[in-house]
């Protein structure tokens, strides 16, 4: 991959940063989505929670990233909580996600974040606070902050994380989660991508996997060749460095597609990209953990379990750190890889 290559990669990514798309208040990026995709080839479908882009062999391989990212929502005077996990949205949620495993470590971790609040709809600017203060409240099972600044606000209005891409000689960070995803798909198809792929939903409040579903039954596909896009959290910089990318076998909810998976593997092997499995370091960090880790139940997963099979496939993740912040970072290595392993396709 030259350097113009991954100059054009990161000026898509640059631009989708700078657009808010929290959790259930997706409909802005869905539109700025849109447009970027309107500039290339493909024919292009939204449905509630979903937005289809498909090319011109669209039964090749199916890709999948979520386009939502964390952020707050106005809940009452002065009142913010963490948008993923206000009661509406906990139906979804089983308790053993890692993002739900995660929520008491990460209350403080937004203390002194700039945020934005913007419209519901159009995603037009209302203004920007600071996070003074964060807590997890037992009883709502939610994150509640305090905002300096955003005091005005109605309930229902969307805050998000105030975010700029930062690049270093190696590394790039911001609110990588899954909007990293969203750009790679996006070059892929500026590059000939020929296949379909899907952008979803509230994938952090547990609902993507419905959307696509819905619209995978809809145009009657079954599949074992759904490859689902993700970031993948590691607690050190060294952990995250000792892959480029990472695969999986299966999640909490369900086994992936052993073929499919072993061919990611095979074309790791054959470009020469360092791969690892994250269920088989979940289990082996377990063995020493007071309090086993899970692995997770994914939007892949959820549509295995729920299909019993008829829609499957693997999934393919880039490494990162600061999980959940506007810090997440990921290596210019691990980026090149994944482009170069996805544009075999």
């Amino acid at each position: 991959m030259s350097e113009a290559d991954l100059a054009d990669f990161l000026e898509i990514l640059q631009g989708l940063v700078r657009e808010p798309s929290v959790v259930g208040t997706e409909d802005s990026f869905f539109r700025v989505l849109r447009r970027e995709l309107e500039e290339v080839d493909v024919s292009i479908d939204r449905y509630m929670g979903i937005l289809v882009a498909r090319g011109k062999n669209p039964d090749s391989i199916v890709l999948s990233a979520h386009i939502d990212r964390h952020g707050l929502l106005c809940t009452g005077p002065n009142e913010f909580q963490y948008a993923a996990f206000i009661a509406g949205n906990q139906g979804e949620l089983t308790g053993d996600s890692v993002s739900e495993q995660m929520i008491a470590s990460i209350a403080d971790r937004f203390t002194g974040q700039r945020v934005q609040a913007h419209l519901p709809y159009t995603g037009t600017y209302l203004g920007q606070g600071m996070i003074s203060s964060g807590r997890l409240c037992e009883s709502r099972r939610n994150l509640i902050f305090e905002i300096d600044g955003l005091e005005y606000l109605q309930p229902g209005t969307p805050i998000s994380f105030l975010d700029r891409l930062r690049v270093s000689d190696t590394h790039l960070s911001a609110q990588l989660d899954n909007v990293l995803s969203v750009a790679l798909i996006v070059y892929l198809f500026r590059k000939g991508f020929s296949g379909t792929a899907l952008f979803t939903a509230q994938e952090e409040a547990g609902r993507s996997w419905r959307y696509a579903l819905s619209w995978l039954l809809r145009e009657g596909i079954s599949t074992s060749r759904l490859l689902v896009l993700d970031t993948s959290p590691y607690p050190s910089t060294e952990a995250a460095g000792a892959q480029d990318l990472v695969l999986r076998k299966k999640d909490a909810s369900a086994h992936f597609d052993p073929q499919f998976t072993f061919e990611i593997e095979e074309r790791c092997r054959d470009l020469g990209v360092l791969y690892s499995y994250k269920d088989l370091w979940i289990e082996n960090e377990n063995l020493t953990r007071p309090k086993p880790m899970s692995l997770g139940r994914t939007e892949l997963g959820r549509l295995i379990a729920a299909t019993e099979g008829r829609i499957s496939g693997t999934t393919l993740q880039i490494p990162t750190t600061g999980y959940h912040t506007a810090q997440e970072t990921a290596s210019l290595a691990s980026v090149r890889a994944a482009i170069r392993l996805l544009s075999s396709y």
